[in-house]
């Protein structure tokens, strides 16, 4: 199995940068695990179409976009579950 490329979109680094931590090395964790598998066994896809996953982190999300065909992960938002939809 080939390794993804994994990209972080300017607004997920502004979020990660404004975590420190536990939670930030958590973050940083499972984004790093994203690199060998795009769809761990916590990651729901999103409803809204397309090829959109999230995960789970506590009361935290972690969502992104899976293009297999190019074997990229862009991880477009980090944020507490009452913020990260809108």
């Amino acid at each position: 199995m080939s390794r993804y490329n994994v990209k972080l979109m300017p607004k997920a680094q502004k979020d990660l940068d404004g975590f420190s931590g536990k939670l930030l090395s958590r973050f940083e964790e499972i984004i790093l695990g994203l690199y060998d598998e795009p769809r761990p066994h916590n990651c729901k896809k999103l409803s809204v179409g397309g090829s959109r996953w999230r995960i789970r982190v506590g009361d935290y999300r972690i969502l992104y976009e899976i293009d297999d065909a190019r074997k990229i992960v862009t991880v477009y938002r980090i944020a507490h579950r009452r913020e990260v939809y809108r």
